[in-house]
């Protein structure tokens, strides 16, 4: 079950000029208070003036508190988390969510990484990160289609590997259609169904 608790922080929390807001983002498994409040008083000491607490996996990425508070953000606001996992575990989700602050027009800080996206070192080595991110995308692609132009040069054009060789195949049709064999005695000879056969044998007349 999804927890959503919105709070608002007392100490140390404050709003910064025109308005701008210091949202933080906590999540933590049920009954992990430790967890909590470890976050809750990073988030003190960092400032927070409105905490976002979520107890979804952070492998989801249908989290409404998440989603409710990337609907909040305005220019300029900062969006702070304890740890980068706290936002998501995925790497292709973080880079999604830290668009979206980006879109926003508002600020990231990772307490835990210092990562801080407000200051022209940070938005860089986020740049490197989604880089790097697009880079495995694009060398999982190029693997992709090297094993399917490798199976279609072998003759298969995806999956498993075929039981059956090549050479066996054609024994197969050759033995059946001669009539020296019957579809029966070759698929026990190769351990197959006799449907497999009898597939075997219509793609050779």
């Amino acid at each position: 079950m999804i927890i959503r608790d919105v709070e608002k922080s007392c100490a140390n929390g404050r709003l910064l000029k025109g308005g701008n807001m210091i949202f933080g983002y906590s999540r933590v498994s049920k009954g992990d208070d430790q967890n909590a409040r470890l976050q809750i008083k990073a988030f003190k000491e960092a400032g927070v003036e409105k905490t976002f607490r979520e107890t979804a996996s952070g492998g989801r990425w249908d989290r409404p508190v998440l989603h409710e508070m990337l609907n909040q953000l305005r220019e300029n606001d900062i969006v702070i988390v304890w740890k980068l996992d706290r936002l998501s575990r995925s790497l292709k989700d973080l880079l999604v969510i830290m668009e979206k602050i980006d879109q926003a027009s508002s600020g990231f800080k990772s307490l835990t990484e210092a990562i801080d996206t407000t200051t022209p070192a940070g938005r860089m080595m986020m740049q490197m990160v989604g880089s790097f991110a697009e880079f495995e995308r694009e060398m999982i692609r190029e693997r992709t289609k090297a094993g399917l132009d490798a199976a279609r040069a072998e003759g298969r054009i995806g999956g498993r590997r075929p039981k059956l060789r090549k050479d066996q195949r054609k024994d197969i049709a050759v033995n059946v259609i001669s009539g020296r064999k019957s579809g029966a005695d070759m698929a026990r000879l190769y351990n197959v169904s006799e449907a497999t056969i009898s597939r075997i044998v219509a793609s050779h007349r």
